[in-house]
């Protein structure tokens, strides 16, 4: 059997809209049929129906892909649990176009590096934000030097860093 792409989108308040997120899994490959949605949902609590039927919904080969790492996890911890039942269950993970493999070795590293961001900029005063809180927008808004944008640019930096140590060493 072919593998899935199967989306997850959340959005923390009722009055946000999931718009941007959907379009962002439409144009990453996942069927609307697969994208499973948290409404009014915040990230710090686990309990999330959709969240649950998204990973209930990936079998062994499946990539789940979200738009955000924070869309997922706003905690290491939290995180690391959805990371290892990915792993558990050999699903890779897509965060914004960047598959993610839970099996290797740097794609974990990337992944808690990742997450380590996010909640750190989870943690940051809400004044230091540009995105409007009525939008869930994926990698950060258009106009303005946005949060999203600048976890963008660490996470690039991260990324580029551990991968030319890789290429040093050899490993790569």
């Amino acid at each position: 059997m072919a593998a899935l792409l199967i989306g997850y989108a959340r959005c923390s308040t009722d009055q946000q809209d999931l718009t941007a997120q959907r379009d962002g899994l439409t144009a990453l490959g996942v069927a609307d049929n697969r994208v499973y949605v948290d409404h009014g949902r915040t990230g710090t609590n686990r309990e999330r129906p959709g969240l649950r039927e998204a990973l209930a919904a990936c079998r062994e080969g499946d990539t789940l892909v979200v738009t955000t790492l924070e869309r997922l996890a706003r905690s290491l911890p939290d995180a690391r649990v959805i990371a290892d039942e990915l792993t558990v269950r050999q699903v890779r993970l897509n965060l914004g176009g960047s598959v993610y493999d839970p099996t290797d070795p740097v794609g974990r590293l990337l992944f808690n590096v990742l997450a380590m961001v996010a909640e750190f900029v989870d943690a940051r005063p809400p004044r230091q934000s540009t995105v409007p809180s009525h939008v869930c927008r994926p990698g950060g808004v258009p106009s303005g030097v946005s949060m999203g944008f600048r976890r963008s640019l660490m996470v690039l930096a991260i990324h580029r860093l551990v991968r030319s140590a890789l290429v040093y060493r050899g490993r790569a």
